[in-house]
């Protein structure tokens, strides 16, 4: 097993690894809003500015693993205003991706997010063999 943390990737907000890979299946940790060059900056104003800068640091420990989003088998989305945020959320999710090649994918609900984030996205990732 092998533990990632990237050391141009965003600040952890909590103890863990950027990913942890096993068997070529990469798990990513779950990714806030923060800005790598900035971690103490205010977050992103609205669920798709926060959903822009979430995907830029997949993408950012994604690829100093020599991944992308192009890996990416299953992604699990939180929200904290389930209701209000989900349209715009469903708008949005499929520019990261190539058309027809959209990830499995599980959206939920929550009442709070590290941070005051509006959203958390977290990946499984399948390293090509």
């Amino acid at each position: 097993m092998l533990h990632h943390m990237i050391s141009t990737g965003p600040r952890p907000v909590a103890p863990f690894s950027h990913a942890v890979e096993t068997d070529g299946w990469v798990f990513v940790t779950g990714q806030m809003p923060t800005d790598p060059d900035a971690p103490d900056a205010p977050l992103p104003e609205g669920i798709e500015a926060q959903t822009r800068r979430v995907v830029d640091n997949l993408k950012i420990v994604l690829g100093g693993i020599g991944l992308g989003l192009e890996h990416v088998t299953m992604a699990r989305i939180y929200l904290t205003q389930f209701e209000r945020d989900y349209a715009a959320l469903n708008a949005l999710w499929p520019r990261f991706f190539e058309t027809g090649k959209l990830p499995a994918r599980t959206t939920v609900g929550v009442t709070a997010l590290a941070v005051g984030a509006l959203v958390e996205i977290d990946l499984v990732a399948r390293r090509p063999g």
